[in-house]
C-alpha cells in the first residue's frame, strides 16, 4: 500500500434486505469494545435501536457513543455528511455507510470516486451485502435487486445459518457462488463474525466493478436514479445502460 493509501480512511458500503442481519452487525459495530473508532452512516438512527445509555452526546445529525464510535444519519448529501465526518477533531479506523433495504449500492459506492476531497481522504475498501440464508432463495425470486447486490458484493455475510438444514446452506452457498464467483463468504448466526472480516479488508476491486458495469466511473451516471422508476407493479425501468450483465 502507497502511502497515501494507508493515511485514506477505509470505507465499508453495508448493503442487504431488512432482517438479514444489517442492524445486529451495526449495533456490534457502536456497542462493542473494539478499541477502534468506526464512523456509522444510516438513514435513520431510529432504525438501529441503539440502547440510550450507549449515547455519550447527540447533536441533530451526529451521536458519539460511548465506544469512541460515531453514528450519523444522512439528511440528503452522503458527500456533505463524509466531509462534516472528516472536519472532526481525531481520526475514524473506518466509515461504515449503511443503505436501505433494497438500494442499489453502486451509487453509494460511487460517491466515493466522484468527489475529489472525498477521494483524496477515503478508499472504498468493501461493498459488504448480509444475505437471511433462509429466505434468499425466496428473495432472488422476488426481486432484481437481491441479486445485484450480491454481483457487486465484495464480500457476503451468510447470515442466519442456523435456520436452514446443512443441505440448504450449502445449495444456497452455490447459488451465490453462482452470482458472484469472486466474493469472500462468511456464514454466520446473528451476525457474529470479526469486525475485521467486513471492515478494513482492501477488498473492493474496481476492475471487477468495471467488469460488471463498465459506466461505473461516469460522473453522471443514472444510477441513483434506479430506485425511483419502479411503476406500480414494482417494475424496474432502466434507461440506457444497466449493471445486470455479470461478465466473468
Amino acid at each position: 500500500m502507497s502511502d497515501a493509501q494507508t493515511t485514506q480512511i477505509p470505507v465499508t458500503v453495508l448493503t442487504g434486505y431488512l432482517g438479514a442481519g444489517k442492524t445486529t452487525l451495526l449495533n456490534r459495530i457502536l456497542s462493542e469494545n473494539h478499541g477502534k473508532r468506526y464512523a456509522v452512516i444510516v438513514n435513520e438512527f431510529g432504525e438501529i435501536g441503539i440502547d440510550n445509555e450507549l449515547i455519550v452526546e447527540s447533536d441533530e445529525e451526529i451521536y458519539e457513543m460511548n465506544n469512541g464510535c460515531v453514528c450519523c444519519t444522512v439528511r440528503g448529501d452522503l458527500i456533505r455528511v463524509v466531509e462534516g465526518l472528516m472536519r472532526r477533531p481525531g481520526r475514524f479506523d473506518a466509515i461504515v455507510v449503511e443503505t436501505t433495504g433494497l438500494a442499489d449500492p453502486v451509487p453509494v459506492a460511487q460517491t466515493f470516486f466522484m468527489d475529489d476531497d472525498v477521494r483524496s481522504k477515503t478508499r472504498l475498501d468493501a461493498v459488504v451485502v448480509l444475505v437471511d440464508a433462509k429466505h434468499l432463495p425466496l428473495r432472488l425470486k422476488d426481486s432484481r435487486e437481491a441479486e445485484d447486490q450480491i454481483a457487486f458484493a465484495d464480500v457476503v455475510v451468510l447470515n442466519k445459518t442456523d435456520l436452514v438444514t446443512p443441505e440448504e446452506l450449502s445449495k444456497v452457498e452455490a447459488t451465490i457462488r453462482a452470482i458472484n464467483p469472486a466474493a469472500q463468504i462468511h456464514r454466520t448466526t446473528r451476525a457474529g463474525l470479526a469486525l475485521s472480516e467486513v471492515l478494513d479488508r482492501g477488498a473492493f476491486d474496481l476492475s471487477r466493478a468495471l467488469e460488471n458495469d463498465p459506466h461505473f466511473l461516469d460522473a453522471h451516471d443514472d444510477h441513483d436514479q434506479h430506485h425511483d422508476h419502479q411503476d406500480h407493479d414494482g417494475h424496474h425501468h432502466h434507461d440506457g445502460h444497466d449493471h445486470h450483465h455479470h461478465a466473468h
